[in-house]
């Protein structure tokens, strides 16, 4: 596996490998544990959200970074993560791995890289945020393998 900073012919690609990630969240977990009306307030258009969001992922200049792992020259996953040095605060945003490389340790690679280039650019720690939900479990695990101690925080959503 190569792990290498994002490149201009990774746009589509990793959009289309966003979409194909969180589809089963967003229309398969939180549509119908919310119902539609919340559903459509607080994430109707998160496909065409992603498509906004995806292409300013890498923004070097900014402190925004993307890495792409690929294997045998495909894209396996990528993590979007940023640094605030004068903070010492790094945030990973985005973890996205294909689904044909899941549970093969490339999210892990992902996130142990980007936190090593995180603590490089003067980040003393890093905040990475998940569901609570089924769908994210998986993440949860990983992250807590890495580590990272969680943070209960409860989030309610109500139909007026």
């Amino acid at each position: 596996m190569l792990i290498r900073p994002f490149a201009a012919q990774d746009e589509q690609p990793l959009l289309d490998l966003t979409l194909e990630t969180f589809e089963p969240f967003y229309e398969g977990s939180f549509r119908p544990l919310m119902g539609e009306a919340i559903f459509a307030v607080q994430h109707a258009d998160w496909r065409e959200e992603y498509t906004r969001t995806v292409p300013g992922l890498h923004e070097p200049a900014a402190g925004k970074y993307v890495d792409v792992a690929e294997i045998e020259g495909a894209v396996a996953g990528y993590i979007s993560w940023e640094v605030n040095a004068s903070r010492g605060h790094g945030t990973i945003s985005i973890l996205a791995v294909s689904p044909g490389h899941r549970r093969s340790q490339v999210g892990r690679h992902l996130c142990e890289h980007a936190m090593g280039r995180m603590k490089d650019l003067g980040a003393k720690i890093v905040e990475i945020g998940t569901g609570g939900d089924p769908f994210h479990a998986p993440a949860r695990a990983l992250y807590e393998s890495l580590g990272c101690r969680e943070i209960p925080v409860s989030v309610y959503f109500k139909e007026l």
